[in-house]
């Protein structure tokens, strides 16, 4: 009997460090939304129409993409049945126009710092989902870092029901809303990203996403709207749509593609941070002791608790 060599464990299971980086790049990138968003809401307009300003910047680019894809790739071709179009859209839909609205609707209330704070705890829920509906394995020892979390949230809550506190519970649960449906679409967008690919799948779903945004504008305010806008409006939803959408959502989702949605969902711990500083340089948003008290405590109990998932998946495994 020959002995076997023994694989280290760095070799039995490389780290994908292009996966984190694409994840990483997509979290930075979609910490400019907020700024973009609060921007265009100091001009008057609602919701429903940043939706769709970034929606008409970003539908003819993912055309364009999509034209290329399918054009040069007859496997990509071949797997494009009517199944797997309707598959993509549906899920498109739910994590780039309701998920969204919800966090749109939601930034007219609170401050985008609060908002991007809220925002990065989908992980938690995408943990949870996953255990409930997908299989997954649940561990007890994410529990910490999510109490963490939520107390750094519970925090920066307190300070804002003291000094400002219209609108707080309303936009706060519009927030925590499109965290929860985000986090459903990150699970259901890797079956599909499975089947089709990962480009091909982003550029069905944001597409079918932004003609749903772009209906939903024009039917609640008219199609005169859009020659109303002034080029600052437009100037907004162009960055919004570039830098806010186009490019996060190819990296995300690429992320997503070779590092799943757990692993992709865990990496944006400074992104919040991109915001902060943002917020304050830009919209001249408070930061109190108790926004850095609070914000420490989110971050920290999101590193801790990518950290204990990492190591229940290693025991696991």
């Amino acid at each position: 009997m020959t002995d076997q060599p023994t694989m280290p464990p760095a070799a039995a299971e490389r780290i994908d460090y292009a996966g984190y980086g694409l994840a990483i790049a997509g979290a930075a990138l979609f910490s400019t939304k907020g700024i973009f968003i609060k921007l265009a809401y100091t001009t008057g307009i609602g919701a429903e129409t940043v939706l769709a300003l970034r929606m008409i910047v970003a539908v003819p680019v993912y055309l364009v993409i999509l034209a290329t894809l399918l054009g040069r790739d007859a496997v990509l071709r071949s797997r494009l049945g009517w199944r797997a179009i309707a598959g993509a859209a549906l899920v498109g839909i739910l994590g780039y126009y309701v998920a969204s609205y919800l966090d749109f609707v939601g930034l007219a209330f609170i401050s985008a710092q609060y908002e991007r704070l809220v925002l990065f705890t989908y992980p938690f829920f995408s943990v949870v989902l996953g255990a409930l509906f997908f299989g997954d394995r649940f561990s007890w020892r994410i529990l910490p870092g999510l109490i963490v979390s939520y107390c750094g949230l519970g925090v920066i809550f307190g300070w804002n029901l003291a000094v400002d506190p219209d609108g707080l519970v309303a936009g706060t649960a519009f927030v925590i809303a499109s965290a929860l449906t985000f986090a459903l679409y990150q699970h259901l967008a890797k079956r599909e990203m499975a089947a089709i690919g990962a480009p091909l799948f982003t550029c069905i779903a944001m597409i079918a996403a932004g003609l749903v945004g772009i209906s939903h504008n024009t039917i609640q305010h008219g199609v005169g709207l859009y020659f109303e806008l002034g080029s600052t409006v437009w100037g907004y939803g162009l960055a919004l749509g570039i830098l806010g959408t186009v490019l996060p959502s190819f990296l995300m989702n690429g992320a997503i593609g070779r590092i799943g949605a757990r692993a992709t969902s865990s990496t944006g711990a400074w992104g919040p941070v991109m915001t902060i500083a943002l917020a304050v340089m830009i919209l001249g948003e408070a930061f109190t002791v108790w926004h850095a008290l609070g914000t420490a405590l989110v971050i920290g109990g999101s590193v801790w608790f990518a950290r204990s998932e990492q190591r229940a998946k290693q025991a696991a495994g």
